[in-house]
């Protein structure tokens, strides 16, 4: 077992929650070797042809990646991961945080086709498909922006991919829209946490409107100009947003989250080309976050 592959304890989380093993020339045998591959590329960042021999041909492992970030199956182990946490009441629900971060993209991330891609033998587009390719050019060069979703316990519940100059109030509905949480057991999948937890950049009539329609407590600070805008309207400009100090004390959960997916290099910097490609990186480096003790 190399530097950074998956444990025994790991593997046995993970394996009941993989596609079935068999196929025409045994096209999906050793998940784990191959796992173990996408892994080391998501925590290095290194070219997919600079893989290591020990984990067997670089393309193989490369077109796994690619059509399980395609179809959605990174999506799916990530909710059964979480399903499973949640059955073990690993989940703190008590506090989530939204938040997002900038990843810059290499200059290898530009030139996509400007042609639609396709899920391999089928003819549908992959499921996270951008037009735009999540990339977003500013000063600095292309940027791409990760919107996110953390609970208590410094791990991301959702993920959300735009390009880097887009705001971040604009979409923290459809951030918290994304959590689901199956239930094992049986019942409805969890989509709604106890607590919402927000910087000044979510204050926003739209969001608070929504969290109060959903009957979502939240803490989120009002910027002193939207202070003065409802002061300056009187009774038309509503009642003050309350604020906990003391629960927003717990805003430094979501960021924590942040630096730990941002270990991977392949997250910090992005240089997958297409935007469903760069989604199931993140992902994959969500799911390791989920796996860990």
């Amino acid at each position: 077992m190399g530097r950074g592959d998956l444990t025994n304890r790991e593997w046995s989380l993970l394996e009941p929650h993989l596609p079935p093993l068999g196929g025409r020339g045994g096209r999906w045998n050793d998940h784990r070797t191959v796992v173990n591959g996408i892994l080391f590329r998501v925590r290095t960042g290194v070219p997919w042809r600079d893989l290591p021999e020990r984990y067997g041909s670089w393309k193989t492992i490369y077109e796994r990646h690619r059509r399980w970030s395609a179809d959605g199956t990174w999506d799916r182990i990530l909710q059964s991961v979480q399903a499973d946490a949640d059955l073990a009441g690993r989940i703190d629900w008590s506090m989530v945080g939204v938040d997002s971060t900038s990843c810059r993209a290499h200059q290898h991330a530009a030139g996509a086709r400007k042609a639609r891609p396709r899920v391999p033998k089928k003819r549908t587009t992959p499921r996270h498909h951008r037009p735009d390719e999540g990339l977003g050019r500013s000063r600095g060069g292309l940027t791409c922006k990760i919107h996110l979703a953390g609970e208590g316990g410094c791990r991301p519940l959702t993920l959300l991919l735009t390009p880097g100059q887009w705001g971040d109030a604009p979409q923290m509905i459809e951030v918290l829209d994304r959590i689901r949480v199956p239930r094992p057991l049986g019942g409805r999948p969890r989509t709604r946490p106890d607590h919402v937890s927000g910087d000044k950049a979510y204050s926003s009539r739209r969001n608070r409107r929504y969290l109060r329609r959903r009957r979502i407590r939240h803490t989120i600070p009002e910027p002193k100009d939207q202070r003065a805008n409802r002061r300056r309207r009187g009774r038309e400009g509503g009642r003050p947003a309350g604020f906990d100090r003391d629960r927003y004390r717990r805003r430094n959960e979501v960021e924590r989250t942040i630096n730990r997916l941002k270990n991977s290099r392949a997250v910090a910097t992005r240089y997958d080309k297409r935007a469903y490609v760069f989604h199931g990186t993140v992902t994959a480096a969500a799911i390791r976050l989920w796996l860990r003790q």
